[in-house]
């Protein structure tokens, strides 16, 4: 006589061993030696199984419910049809109501774990977040799906830092090519929290799992080698960027399924690089794969690339299309890009107005750059002045912006009759130092330097 609870502890063990055949197997042996009322409760189990293929699962775990249903009605209530169901419900229709008493402590876990997958699918990851479902309370296998399902509701709901905090524990509980996929979702949410170190140790931790064993690898390591390559853009590298990128885009070429993270990467990469005109076709590349969400991201960069080859006017049609997109993150910053085209265009008092509304909104270095070539127009050194000096106290140390504050305030207060030749000559010596030789400003940046030293009666001696 065929035992639910033995059949399904045995499946239980081997989906824990990732046997998904011996998992199926136990079940469809049950399953045909089994009296009609017990292989009804099995086919529900069976649902389940086909449930961790995702969308793919769907149509097998709809007929499998309705083998279930067929052979004993009564199973429309039990908690793990209607949590199945409402799972099946999320990924078809995306609109699902999951009734709440599948929610509560008294639910079987396992039912409240479809329950929990079900709201997070149709976009209630609130809802999902407040169920109770301690991660010892189900089978080993679905331990880490559970954290992820609880990491996607995070992110969901803008908790970024507890999201990744919640992969890196799925990943804990994943073994394989999963725990490299978990650890990369956590890597993923870290590099927008700007945590890079612990990027690298978590890509660090996920490349041994793949070991070229398992047919699916090929497109997430695709993935790692796109995040490696977006870690070590912020790290200062892009000719290592270069290559990171170039390898995921060769994977995911090989693999068939070309992406728009990749080829918008590979733009920045580029950029990165002085290639501006690779760029300018990565970006149109990146724009042309783009889904609906993704696209106002694609035409800010693509604008920004136009702007780099400077062509403003077409670079502010870019620009208007990513602005005109109400949920676009980074508002503030494609409005103080709309004001350097306008600026450069010649149009001072709106390019002045556009770059003022981005600082407000928290664009603080590219708005002061153009607020301070503004003011430079009109002489007016001293608000000049301010806004560079801004630049570079908000700017990243030695990264272009911050340069340029620097040549810009050393040029500023020359101007000025160096009022304060010590911090004349702080300036000067910070922008000289990554001014290449063959810059204009080098010259210029060395003539400010002698003077504020001639005035400090310095000679040769250097200040710190």
């Amino acid at each position: 006589m065929i035992d639910v609870d033995t059949t399904w502890q045995q499946v239980s063990e081997a989906l824990a061993g990732d046997d998904y055949d011996a998992a199926f197997g136990i079940l469809d042996g049950a399953m045909r030696e089994a009296d009609p009322r017990t292989r009804a409760r099995l086919a529900l189990y069976l649902a389940s199984l086909h449930a961790l293929y995702g969308d793919a699962g769907a149509d097998d775990m709809r007929r499998a419910l309705g083998v279930a249903r067929g052979l004993d009605a009564s199973l429309t209530v039990d908690p793990l049809y209607l949590a199945l169901n409402a799972e099946l419900q999320a990924r078809t229709t995306g609109i699902v109501s999951v009734p709440t008493d599948l929610l509560n402590e008294e639910s079987p876990p396992l039912a409240r774990y479809h329950a929990l997958g079900a709201l997070a699918l149709s976009g209630q990851a609130s809802e999902a977040l407040d169920v109770f479902l301690p991660v010892q309370d189900v089978p080993e296998y679905l331990r880490w799906r559970l954290r992820s399902w609880q990491a996607d509701s995070q992110e969901a709901t803008g908790q970024t830092q507890e999201a990744a905090h919640l992969y890196g524990e799925a990943a804990h509980h994943a073994r394989g090519l999963n725990r490299a996929v978990m650890l990369q979702e956590q890597a993923a949410l870290l590099l927008q929290l700007g945590q890079l170190d612990a990027v690298q140790q978590a890509l660090a931790a996920a490349r041994p799992e793949y070991t070229g064993r398992d047919p699916d690898e090929g497109l997430n390591l695709a993935t790692w080698h796109y995040l490696n390559a977006q870690l070590l853009l912020q790290q200062g590298d892009p000719e290592a960027a270069h290559r990171e990128i170039e390898e995921a885009a060769r994977l995911e070429q090989q693999h068939g399924d070309v992406s728009y993270g990749v080829a918008l990467v590979r733009g920045q990469v580029l950029s990165h690089l002085g290639r501006t005109d690779e760029a300018l076709q990565a970006f149109e590349n990146a724009l042309s794969l783009a889904s609906e969400p993704d696209r106002p991201y694609a035409n800010h960069e693509l604008g920004v690339a136009l702007l780099d080859l400077d062509r403003p006017l077409e670079a502010r049609e870019r620009l208007e299309v990513a602005a005109a997109e109400p949920n676009y993150p980074y508002q503030p910053e494609v409005l103080a890009d709309m004001a350097e085209c306008d600026y450069r265009l010649g149009r001072l008092t709106q390019a002045q107005e556009e770059a003022e509304q981005a600082l407000a909104g928290g664009a603080v270095v590219p708005a002061s750059l153009v607020l301070g070539s503004v003011a430079m127009d009109y002489y007016h050194l001293d608000d000049a002045l301010e806004h560079y000096e801004r630049v570079v106290r908000e700017s990243a140390p030695e990264s272009r912006d911050w340069v340029t504050g620097h040549q810009m305030a050393a040029d500023i207060m020359a101007q000025q009759g160096f009022r304060d030749p010590a911090a004349t000559y702080a300036h000067a010596q910070q922008a000289l130092e990554h001014t290449p030789e063959s810059d204009d400003w080098h010259v210029t940046l060395t003539e400010h330097l002698r003077r504020a030293e001639s005035l400090l009666g310095q000679g040769n001696r250097t200040l710190n």
